[in-house]
C-alpha cells in the first residue's frame, strides 16, 4: 500500500517534514538489535518505552562521577547529587507547567502516586458514604487503591461508562456528578488499552463546578502530547517515567500546592521529618514530607534527561508523527480479514487494540513475535474494561516516537501470517 495520504514517510513539506525518525532511531541502542534473525520491531511502548543513549549515559555518569545520598551530607558529592536531584524536580515542573517545583512529588511509579493520594488525601478528607468517580477504562492502578480505601473506610465507587466508540459517556458523567457526596474524581487522561484520550479539561471543569477535586492518570497522555496541568486545572496529576523513555523506579505526583499542604505523610522515615522525639514528630513541608527514606536519586536525574530529550525533539512533532502512524496502521488493519479494532475514539493516542476471528490474542502475540514484532497480548491491566467490551484479551500495538511506516508494514505482514496459519 503506497497511499501518500496515509504514509507519513511520503508526506510533503509542512506535514512534520522536519521530523527525522531515522536520526531518532540511532539514539536508541536497543533498536539496532535483531530478534530471531529479524530486525526488532518494538510496538509495546504502552507497557514501557525504550531508552535513548542520552538517558543511559546521564545515569551512568552520575554513578561514575557524582553519586552520593542527598539532602544530608555537607561534602561535595552529596551537595552535587542534591543539586541534580532537585534540578530534576524543577525540570519535571517545567515539563508539566506546574506552579513550582514544590508541587512535584517523586514516587516509584504512577501506581504509587495514586496510592499516595488514596492513602493520604483519601483517609484524611473522605469518610464513610462519600463517593469516588472512576471510568470503566481505568488501569488497575487507578481502581485497586480506591477499592482498598472503600474496604477500609466505607467509601463508594461510581463508574462512568463508555460509548460504542470507546469514548467517555460525558452525559453519564454529568449525571453522576449531580449525586450527593461525590468527593473525588479519579480518571484516566488516556486509556492504555483503547488509546482513547478523555476530555480532561471538561472532566475537571464539571467537577470543579461542584467543588469536587480531580486526579488525572496521565501515564499514557504525557508520552504522546504536551500536558499543561495549570491549563487542565487538575488537583492531582500522575505519570510514570519508564513510559516516557526514562528509567523504571521513578514516577511523579503533581499536586496543587494547597492540596499537598493539607495532606498528612504517606510513609514515615528519614528525610520527611522536621524533628523526631519519642513523644512527637514534626514533618517537613511538601513535597519532602511525601518522600520518606532515600529517594530514587539517579532515576529522577534519568527522568529529567528523558524529558530533555523529548522536549528537544518537540512534543508537537512527536504527536504528529505518531498520529500519522496511527492513521496509517488503522487503515491497513481495516483491510485485513477477520481483524476487529477496539476503540475508535475521535481523539486517540497511538494505541491500537484488536482481536482476530481465528486466533486468540496470545497466539497472535506469539506468532508476530517470531517475525521480530513485539506487541502486547492480554487484558492490559484493564479487566473491567475487557468485561464491559465482552472480551477476554486483545492484542495491542502501541507506537512511540521512533517507530516507522516500515515497522507498521511489518506488523501487517505478521498478521497476514496469522491469518494464513489459522485459516
Amino acid at each position: 500500500m503506497n497511499d501518500a495520504s496515509l504514509n507519513p514517510a511520503m508526506r510533503g513539506p509542512g506535514d512534520n517534514a522536519a521530523y527525522d525518525v531515522m536520526a531518532i532511531r540511532r539514539d536508541f541502542p536497543i533498536l539496532q538489535k535483531e530478534v530471531y534473525g529479524r530486525p526488532l520491531v518494538y510496538l509495546d511502548n504502552g507497557a514501557s518505552a525504550q531508552k535513548p543513549r542520552a538517558v543511559i549515559e546521564r545515569m551512568t555518569r552520575v554513578y561514575e562521577e557524582g553519586y552520593a545520598n542527598i539532602h544530608r551530607g555537607v561534602h561535595y558529592l552529596s551537595q552535587k547529587a542534591t543539586e541534580d536531584y532537585e534540578g530534576a524536580r524543577q525540570r519535571v515542573a517545567e515539563f508539566l507547567n506546574a506552579g513550582g517545583a514544590d508541587e512535584i512529588v517523586f514516587t516509584r511509579n504512577a501506581t504509587e502516586a495514586v496510592n499516595l493520594v488514596a492513602a493520604s488525601f483519601g483517609r484524611s478528607h473522605l469518610k464513610q458514604g462519600d463517593k469516588v468517580v472512576l471510568s470503566v477504562m481505568e488501569h488497575h492502578a487507578n481502581i485497586v487503591p480506591w477499592q482498598l480505601l472503600r474496604d477500609a473506610i466505607g467509601i463508594e465507587l461510581r463508574i462512568v461508562p463508555i460509548d460504542e466508540r470507546g469514548e467517555l459517556d460525558m452525559d453519564a458523567y454529568a449525571d453522576i456528578l449531580k449525586e450527593e457526596r461525590i468527593a473525588l474524581v479519579a480518571m484516566t487522561h488516556a486509556s492504555n488499552a483503547l488509546g482513547t484520550v478523555t476530555p480532561a479539561e471538561e472532566i475537571v471543569r464539571l467537577a470543579h463546578e461542584r467543588d469536587v477535586p480531580v486526579l488525572l492518570d496521565g501515564s499514557q497522555a504525557v508520552v504522546h502530547r504536551a500536558v499543561d496541568v495549570r491549563a487542565l486545572d487538575a488537583d492531582f496529576y500522575v505519570f510514570t517515567g519508564h513510559k516516557l523513555y526514562g528509567p523504571t523506579g521513578i514516577g511523579v505526583l503533581y499536586g496543587k500546592k494547597e492540596r499537598l499542604a493539607a495532606m498528612p505523610p504517606y510513609q514515615g522515615g528519614g528525610d520527611m521529618i522536621g524533628r523526631v522525639s519519642f513523644e512527637k514528630t514534626t514533618y517537613r513541608e511538601p513535597p519532602f514530607r511525601f518522600e520518606a527514606g532515600t529517594p530514587p536519586i539517579v532515576e529522577a536525574i534519568g527522568l529529567a534527561a528523558a524529558i530533555d530529550y523529548v522536549s528537544g525533539v518537540g512534543m508537537e512533532h512527536i504527536s504528529a508523527h505518531e498520529q500519522a502512524l496511527l492513521e496509517y496502521t488503522t487503515a491497513r488493519l481495516d483491510q485485513l480479514d477477520g481483524v476487529h479494532i477496539h476503540g475508535r475514539a475521535r481523539d486517540k493516542c497511538a494505541i491500537l487494540s484488536f482481536t482476530m476471528d481465528n486466533a486468540h490474542s496470545h497466539d497472535v502475540g506469539t506468532i508476530v513475535d517470531r517475525a521480530g514484532v513485539a506487541v502486547r497480548s492480554g487484558h492490559h491491566c484493564a479487566q473491567p474494561l475487557m468485561d464491559a467490551l465482552g472480551l477476554v484479551a486483545t492484542a495491542r500495538a502501541s507506537f512511540g516516537m521512533y517507530n516507522t511506516i516500515e515497522e507498521a508494514d511489518a506488523l501487517i505482514a505478521a498478521l497476514e501470517d496469522v491469518n494464513r496459519i489459522f485459516g
